[in-house]
């Protein structure tokens, strides 16, 4: 089995770094849409301040989502066939990073606008709540508890013969 060198395995992981953005670009388009044409819904002349408070903040970080997302693309196509791909991974590490943290803020925001006119102002909060851990758990929480996951397989693997 061959090594990969430096440069294919920049180019693997920018890959797998686009195959990972489209998923989320996706989802945050989605909800961007959907929160774009809320306003112009029967029934938003009802809302509360505080829920169009919420509503600006689910907004917002649905539009800084999609832009942070997105961003990869532009900057690939200023950086491309200059051979910095270590920056371009570097670069949308971050952003789709920083994409994921506004998109939790913006569905978690999302929900407490709708539970909140639709349900008592508690039982939305909790639910929000119980939304973001939901999120945090499997966005952060799993994914980071088990970055060595493997590791241990490796080890086995390599004891036994093949």
């Amino acid at each position: 089995m061959s090594k990969e060198t430096e440069k294919q395995r920049w180019q693997r992981n920018f890959a797998d770094l686009l195959q990972e953005l489209r998923v989320a670009q996706t989802g945050v388009q989605i909800l961007f849409a959907f929160l774009l044409t809320l306003p112009f819904s029967a029934g938003f002349d009802r809302t509360t301040d505080f829920q169009r408070d919420v509503y600006i903040v689910a907004l917002l970080a649905a539009a800084g989502a999609t832009a942070m997302i997105i961003s990869p693309v532009a900057f690939h196509r200023a950086l491309f066939r200059q051979g910095r791909k270590p920056e371009l991974v570097r670069f949308a590490h971050r952003m789709a990073s920083g994409g994921l943290v506004l998109m939790l803020v913006s569905m978690v925001s999302a929900v407490m606008l709708v539970t909140d006119f639709v349900l008592p102002w508690w039982v939305a909060l909790l639910l929000s709540g119980i939304t973001g851990v939901w999120f945090l758990t499997f966005w952060a929480v799993l994914p980071f508890s088990r970055r060595n996951w493997g590791d241990d397989d490796l080890d086995d693997d390599e004891d036994t013969p093949t």
